[in-house]
């Protein structure tokens, strides 16, 4: 029986580059941050401050020194909700058009309008 290769999913995102967001649940639970990086193929972002890793990096030539890098690592994106900088607040997002009819995210619990 031949097996199936296994797609990862890609689903729209409801946080974008430049969006500034809270984490709701893990070891980085709270903290505030900006996304710096979406990558949709495996639902993640990278908030900037928050989930960061050290990796040690061999040295590339002789003579030269092993070095500690930090970065900070991807976090699921069902971890994060939009923030709202205004209201010190985390809310969920909805779509809403405006008056002149383009679709817009905005905040529920505060309905400010994010883009």
């Amino acid at each position: 029986m031949a097996s199936t290769s296994v797609k990862p999913q890609r689903h729209k995102m409801h946080v974008k580059k430049g969006d500034t967001v809270q984490i709701i649940s893990g070891a980085e639970k709270g903290k505030v941050g900006e996304v710096i990086t979406v990558l949709p193929k495996s639902s993640k972002v990278v908030v900037k401050g928050v989930n960061i890793k050290t990796k040690h990096v061999k040295p590339q030539q002789e003579g030269e020194s092993g070095q500690i890098t930090t970065f900070e690592a991807p976090v699921h994106s069902s971890n994060v909700m939009l923030y709202s900088n205004k209201q010190k607040v985390a809310s969920r997002v909805c779509y809403t058009y405006t008056d002149d009819g383009r679709k817009v995210r905005m905040l529920k619990k505060t309905g400010e309008v994010i883009d």
